[in-house]
């Protein structure tokens, strides 16, 4: 029997490029001072979900939550095989914590409708909480499963699923409709398919079109630049290669629990690091090595 699979997934910046640019002072991250790329937990969540409609059939939405430069993450996932991608963005959105994310994230699969299997990275890498998976699966009210490593089954509306408990696995099985996280040991991501790349290199949101039409039309008018952007999109649908787009009011959000309004996480303090020694100390492998490095340590205040 097909299956109705949804995908989450997430732009996050290049935390492997970090510069002094990458913190604003109030502890948020000044996200346009970094490389943007899809977050790497969430490329082994969409193999596992093409995997999953490969063997059992069905078909894969695609769901992100961002600025309009997301739409970029969603074209990686449609040169991979989804069937339909969403972006949702709203400045109304902007500085949501894990708590505001998951309420709007899970407005907007209620919005999509029926669905049999979630899937999303166990967490992003800029944040690194892991928590917006299981929230989501609470505010829909279905059953969680965290580190997934393998989908080992799918009979009917029965699932089961390996999973990492940190010194082992084990086998776990649940009733449809589920949301499983998966970790980066599930699966080897497969490569964007040069085929699907030729044809949905030219998908678009309405931000993105609005943007291309304003530079190619420059003296038309408002008016005028609207039509042209509603008559482009009809005829990107009919090719099926729109990227449909989402605010808070399509999802019938309540804006109290989006955005900064949303978010009682409070950042405590910001620290900033600054190494001033220069050069290095070499240490021995030894016991006696091992002695020096901890009364040094101690002595900076590193420990103790």
């Amino acid at each position: 029997m097909p299956y109705d699979i949804l995908l989450l997934v997430k732009q996050v910046p290049d935390t492997a490029n970090v510069t002094a640019e990458a913190m604003r002072d109030d502890g948020t991250v000044n996200r346009g001072a970094l490389p943007a790329i899809f977050n790497p937990e969430d490329l082994n969540a969409l193999e596992t979900a093409l995997e999953a409609r490969d063997r059992y059939g069905g078909s894969i939405t695609v769901l992100t939550m961002g600025p309009p430069k997301a739409a970029d993450i969603l074209r990686a996932c449609l040169y991979r095989g989804v069937d339909r991608a969403i972006l949702l963005t709203d400045r109304r959105a902007a500085a949501s914590d894990t708590l505001a994310t998951s309420y709007i994230l899970a407005q907007a699969i209620k919005t999509i409708g029926h669905f049999d299997l979630v899937f999303a990275g166990r967490q992003a890498i800029d944040g690194d909480t892991a928590q917006v998976g299981p929230q989501c699966a609470e505010k829909l009210g279905v059953t969680q499963i965290t580190y997934l490593e393998e989908l080992v089954s799918l009979v009917d509306r029965t699932v089961r699923i390996r999973r990492d408990t940190g010194n082992g696995w084990e086998i776990v099985e649940a009733e449809l409709p589920i949301l499983a996280t998966v970790t980066s040991t599930a699966n080897r991501p497969r490569p964007e398919a040069v085929r699907k790349m030729l044809r949905f290199k030219k998908a678009r949101g309405e931000t993105e079109l609005a943007a291309e039409v304003k530079a190619e039309l420059r003296d038309a008018s408002a008016e005028q630049r609207n039509e042209e952007v509603q008559r482009r999109l009809t005829t990107l649908g009919e090719a099926g290669l729109r990227i449909e787009q989402w605010d808070l009011d399509t999802i019938g959000a309540d804006l109290a629990r989006c955005g900064l309004s949303g978010s009682p996480t409070v950042v405590y303090r910001v620290q900033s690091i600054v190494l001033t020694k220069e050069g290095y100390t070499e240490i021995p492998a030894t016991e006696d090595g091992a002695r020096q490095l901890i009364h040094e340590l101690v002595v900076d205040h590193t420990l103790g």
